[in-house]
């Protein structure tokens, strides 16, 4: 009976592991050969230190296969107008091109070196630039507000054979600046105001607004709704804002389902405030209920 339970306890506790722990992963990640290698895109101004420092955030060396560019302060006159050629580039970022209908995932791999732009900004700002199915990573090696990662975003995007309307890029980044203000000087939270600048834009779809008097209306009732306060000229930065959403190129059918899609992502994430799976309660109690039937186990040995 000893000799039972030697082997019999150890191989329970693996089988738990097994349940818990994610199957280690292979040296290097495959590549899609439909969509492209992942590209990697850094800032310009990085040292050879800190370029090395971003290569590991990202796990670069973890990709079978990928591409390599850089951004400077001359590409961001590419994609924003009256921007600053001399601008300095830190933050870096890793774009993977996924399926149609996928949707985009974020993820800020440095978030104490990344100070003002959540990922929820990016992806927002990512929509209306016409990105819509991508996996983005995003890196500095030192603290930086993270508005110019959205450039070198724009690069890599087209890097992989995709194509942006710079005008639509000039508005995103807008949108991106709007949003930073709002949460930084305005101090309004930042969950409330991804899922205010996504409603908008969703009533923007939908209502299609004829007149920069119907937008104003628009952001009236949207802040109202969401019980937001804002300065006279904070208000303004938001109308105007939508107006030049109003006024693009976009398919708003289109696009609308694609907000409601990420109205939806943004509900789930701050509404139910569990997404990760080490919160989840059926998870936790799967391993309660594992655990109950293997005392179980244990003790029927010794009846």
């Amino acid at each position: 009976m000893k000799r039972k339970i030697k082997w019999a306890l150890p191989a329970a506790l693996a089988l738990m592991a097994s349940l818990i722990l994610p199957p280690a992963a292979s040296a290097d990640t495959p590549v899609d050969e439909r969509l492209g290698v992942p590209i990697v895109v850094y800032g310009a101004n990085l040292s050879d230190a800190e370029k090395a420092s971003v290569k590991e955030s990202l796990d670069v060396d973890d990709e079978a296969e990928m591409e390599e560019i850089t951004v400077s302060g001359e590409d961001l006159g590419k994609y924003i107008k009256d921007s600053n050629p001399r601008a300095r580039m830190y933050s870096s970022a890793k774009i993977t091109v996924t399926d149609a209908g996928s949707g985009l995932v974020i993820q800020i791999v440095t978030p104490d070196n990344i100070t003002q732009v959540t990922s929820d900004m990016y992806a927002n700002a990512m929509l209306t630039a016409g990105i819509e199915d991508a996996n983005v990573d995003v890196a500095s090696p030192k603290p930086v507000s993270g508005h110019s990662a959205l450039a070198g975003i724009y690069k890599a995007y087209e890097a992989s054979g995709g194509e942006l309307d710079t005008e639509r890029t000039d508005v995103a980044n807008d949108e991106l600046s709007v949003a930073t203000d709002l949460t930084e000087k305005s101090g309004v939270e930042e969950q409330k105001v991804n899922e205010l600048l996504t409603n908008l834009k969703q009533q923007i779809a939908d209502q299609k607004p004829a007149t920069k008097e119907d937008v104003e209306r628009i952001v009236k009732e949207q802040l109202d709704k969401l019980q937001i306060e804002l300065k006279p000229e904070d208000r303004q930065l938001l109308i105007d804002l939508m107006d030049r959403i109003r006024q693009l190129d976009i398919d708003f059918g289109k696009w609308s389902d694609k907000l409601s899609q990420f109205g939806q992502e943004l509900n789930d994430k701050y509404g139910d405030k569990i997404k990760e799976t080490l919160k989840d309660e059926g998870f936790w109690q799967s391993v309660k209920d594992f655990f109950n039937k293997l005392i179980d186990t244990v003790k029927s040995w010794f009846s």
